[in-house]
């Protein structure tokens, strides 16, 4: 029996090593299959100055409109029209320009639902368009830099299940 023993061990290792190989793989493929989501967004977006249209698996956003008003120091706002059909709710978290420019996220006059500011973002309930700017929630912007020689300013939009959407919005001086 002493030398079976070995050989049950070094099958049961053998075999626990396989079955740890399977599931790391398993949850690496789902993973992966994440981050190709991810990268098909970017893939099955259009896009043009101030406009883009992300529509990939569940996702469904329509960014129309988008306008940065900035004066000569790079302050102002970013305008723009948000469409969510992905059918479920959507959270707008951050808003960056280059060189590390981060948008300040400021709520809209309701204190809940459509447009209003929460810890996870501004909300942007499915089946709405929330407008950015005027009465409605706005981000606000400051000391920007990076405008193209085209007039217009690349901005990536962190979305909370959308993802990273980076597109150009049109830029006006104020």
């Amino acid at each position: 029996m002493a030398g079976t023993a070995p050989r049950n061990r070094t099958f049961l290792t053998a075999s626990l090593s396989v079955a740890v190989a399977v599931l790391t793989a398993g949850c690496s493929d789902s993973s992966s299959s994440h981050a190709t989501g991810s990268a098909s967004a970017s893939a099955g977006s259009t896009s043009a100055p101030g406009r883009i249209h992300v529509d990939v698996g569940d996702i469904d956003l329509t960014i129309t409109g988008a306008v940065a008003h900035l004066d000569r120091s790079g302050d102002g706002s970013l305008s723009m029209s948000v469409r969510n059909d992905d059918g479920v709710p959507e959270h707008l978290g951050m808003v960056a320009t280059p060189d590390g420019g981060r948008g300040v996220l400021v709520g809209g006059k309701s204190s809940e639902g459509n447009g209003s500011l929460s810890t996870a973002g501004i909300l942007l309930l499915s089946g709405t368009t929330v407008a950015f700017g005027g009465s409605g929630p706005r981000v606000q912007l400051h000391h920007v830099h990076g405008i193209t020689t085209r007039h217009t300013l690349p901005v990536a939009l962190q979305f909370g299940v959308a993802g990273l959407v980076r597109f150009q919005a049109r830029v006006t001086s104020s």
